[in-house]
């Protein structure tokens, strides 16, 4: 496992990137969901991600198939049904009940779950000052999720509504937190990747692995389900499948490549953290797109997750 300081930076700012990059993503899926429902958004997403991260693997390396072993591909594949099709269909279903900004709150519990999950897996040990800047992190978010709803401009949900949405958003935490660590289980399988391009490689690899298991998955359950009729006639929406590719590229495709190179150069808890950022960088998004105001304490909660991010990158 690498830790150089430069591997790691280069980890920390990756997993920041694909945070941006999931809150463009979630923007695009919770707008495509609402016309066309997220069973027909996880299933086109990941098709769309899966032909384009075999595409860059052909052209880059020039096999079909990534290298690797039977253990490498269970662990990496178990993380692309975990966390790509199981974790991903709970945030998508999450995103059309309760609100993007709600959603991606409750998903920053990944990191709980991923931490917990790596020092059961591989006995990956976070330092104090780690603990320090995840727990600070999360502070942050947590007051941002203690917003009142009347200040926050969001719809009123009801009880049953809320109960439904948040189970599902914790369904997808879950996945993402295991699903992140099963990941870097199987790549820590790999021989050691000793300088960036090896890591890039070695990533690239990964997430194609991680997707054709994730799809696989996804589309397995919607034949075995009777979906395939919805699946279909949401392709005739045109405007809503632009949205899931422009969400395919910006997500699954960019954001879940840079989040492997952010598990495995990274303690995954730290990953995991700096990637649950969604709710800093979802304020200016839902202001921007509609027009919904944060309060004083979306601000605070704002101000001390940057804080948080600050002390892991001076890890």
């Amino acid at each position: 496992m690498p830790e150089t300081m430069e591997l790691y930076h280069v980890g920390a700012l990756a997993a920041l990137l694909t945070s941006g990059l999931w809150t463009l993503n979630a923007v695009l899926f919770t707008s495509a969901g609402k016309k066309i429902g997220a069973i027909s958004v996880n299933a086109w997403r990941i098709l769309f991600a899966l032909i384009l991260l075999w595409s860059a693997n052909f052209l880059l390396f020039g096999r079909v198939l990534p290298d690797g072993t039977a253990e490498q591909w269970f662990w990496i594949g178990l993380s692309g049904i975990v966390g790509l099709g199981i974790g991903d269909f709970g945030l998508f279903s999450s995103f059309v009940i309760i609100g993007t900004r709600r959603a991606v709150l409750i998903m920053s519990l990944a990191a709980i779950f991923a931490a917990g999950a790596a020092f059961i897996l591989f006995d990956e040990v976070l330092t104090i000052v780690a603990f320090m800047g995840i727990a600070i992190t999360l502070t942050g978010v947590c007051v941002v999720l203690l917003e009142d709803e009347g200040k926050s401009d969001e719809k009123k949900l009801t009880g049953k509504q809320k109960a439904r949405g948040i189970s599902l958003a914790l369904v997808g935490a879950i996945g993402q937190g295991l699903g992140i660590a099963f990941l870097k289980m199987g790549m820590l399988s790999y021989p050691e990747a000793a300088g960036l391009d090896s890591v890039v490689s070695l990533a690239i690899a990964s997430t194609l692995m991680r997707m054709i298991f994730g799809a696989i998955f996804v589309w397995s359950v919607i034949t075995v389900w009777g979906k395939l009729p919805d699946i279909k006639r949401a392709w005739k929406k045109k405007r809503s499948m632009k949205q899931v590719a422009a969400g395919a590229v910006i997500g699954p495709f960019i954001g879940v490549t840079l989040s492997t190179i952010a598990a495995y150069t990274v303690a995954v808890g730290v990953a995991q953290t700096l990637m649950s950022l969604m709710p800093v960088f979802i304020i200016p998004v839902v202001w921007y797109t509609y027009r919904q105001r944060t309060s004083w304490r979306g601000v605070v909660g704002a101000v001390i997750a940057v804080v948080g991010v600050a002390v892991l990158f001076l890890i």
